[in-house]
């Protein structure tokens, strides 16, 4: 039960870098020394010092004979930016090492907690391990597949609409459920919408609670269909990436206006530090697989997709899809004319339908907001 105790904290402490320490894990620390805590702490940001080191400064000469609680396995490799937490770990005179879980990045991946056994030191792991795998679930994706953990957000209506036939849409939940989303945005690393979202509603995709901060904005624009005076260009940091297709089988005829165009088009867009992101085609349009592999190679770990009803279709049936959080409200649109949450094809089969696990629902003010993973 102490152990559980100590544990639970470091995983509170780990959760306070939330949408802070990308590309690297959330982490919190804590020593315990006669069942007493004496030092405390937490990873804030990729390239700064990792949580175990800050938690052995603040112990100084305490921390010999005393037990270190860390969500994660300490790292042992050299290959970033600030050294290898096991080394610090050793020099302190730690007698215990408790973690919850194995660091699943091939670089370490038991290798910390061995290295930490040849120097006399003994170590448990194990300990809510299962909390600790949900607090780091899009870091456990990106690290051993090289792709971002992707979120489906969907707010609709009971009978599962997004809009009126005319594309009503603003707004289907309420203020409560609007202010969570943009927590949420705090907590990504991008978001990601269709250019039909773009041209309908010219959202700016920002952040808009105090102390956040905005995520990349992701618009999947297969032709470069963006209007030069959307909003979402008008943001200076450098976060807009336009992903289009790599070689356009529409503008292979060298002198068409077409081309002329969207050449322009990405000239003007560099030029204004927007990234237009060339990616592979399929059937017309960015393949939604090539384009996660090019986002983690931008150490974009988390996606979370924000797009309308061909958006949603898309990224369910590509399977890039990993977690679904759908805000429901309570009001019913109706008309089969109205448009669903979901579109594209309806499969033949209900054994072809998308089945949710490990599904949660939730009070979000007036709204209900369901949980799951693919």
């Amino acid at each position: 039960m102490p152990d559980k105790i100590f544990m639970k904290k470091a995983l509170t402490l780990a959760a306070r870098g939330k949408g802070r320490t990308s590309p690297n894990p959330m982490v919190g620390a804590v020593i315990v020394k006669g069942e007493k805590i004496i030092a405390t702490d937490y990873h804030r940001k990729a390239g700064t010092p990792h949580a175990e080191v800050l938690a052995l400064k603040k112990a100084g000469k305490r921390a010999k004979g005393a037990t270190l609680y860390v969500n994660l396995e300490p790292c042992c490799h050299t290959d970033k930016k600030t050294p290898p937490c096991t080394k610090s770990i050793i020099r302190s005179g730690i007698k215990k090492v408790v973690t919850a879980m194995i660091d699943p990045n091939p670089k370490v991946s038991g290798m910390g907690l061995k290295e930490l056994r040849k120097a006399g030191i003994e170590t448990v792991s194990g300990v809510m391990e299962a909390e600790a795998k949900h607090l780091n679930e899009a870091f456990i994706k990106y690290i051993t597949k090289k792709e971002p953990f992707v979120i489906v957000k969907i707010a609709q209506s009971l009978d599962g609409k997004i809009a009126t036939a005319k594309g009503e849409s603003k707004w289907i939940t309420g203020e409560e459920a609007r202010e969570y989303v943009h927590k949420l945005r705090n907590e990504v690393d991008a978001i990601l919408v269709g250019i039909g979202t773009v041209k309908k509603d010219n959202p700016s995709l920002d952040c808009r609670i105090k102390g956040g901060r905005n995520p990349y904005r992701i618009i999947v624009d297969s032709n470069l269909q963006i209007s030069l005076n959307a909003k979402v260009l008008r943001h200076d940091d450098g976060k807009t990436i336009i992903a289009t297709i790599v070689n356009n089988s529409k503008f292979k005829i060298q002198n068409s206006k077409l081309l002329k165009d969207y050449q322009k088009k990405f000239i003007l867009l560099n030029n204004a530090g927007i990234r237009v992101l060339p990616v592979k085609g399929k059937n017309g349009k960015v393949d939604l697989k090539s384009l996660m592999k090019e986002l983690g190679r931008l150490e974009i770990t988390s996606v979370m997709t924000e797009g309308g009803s061909t958006v949603n279709a898309s990224v369910l049936s590509s399977g890039i899809a990993d977690k679904v959080m759908i805000f429901v409200a309570s009001k019913i649109i109706g008309g089969i004319d109205s448009i669903p949450s979901v579109g594209g094809k309806s499969p033949a089969l209900l054994k072809k339908a998308f089945k949710l696990k490990h599904l949660q629902i939730n009070k979000i003010g007036e709204d209900v907001l369901l949980e799951g993973y693919i």
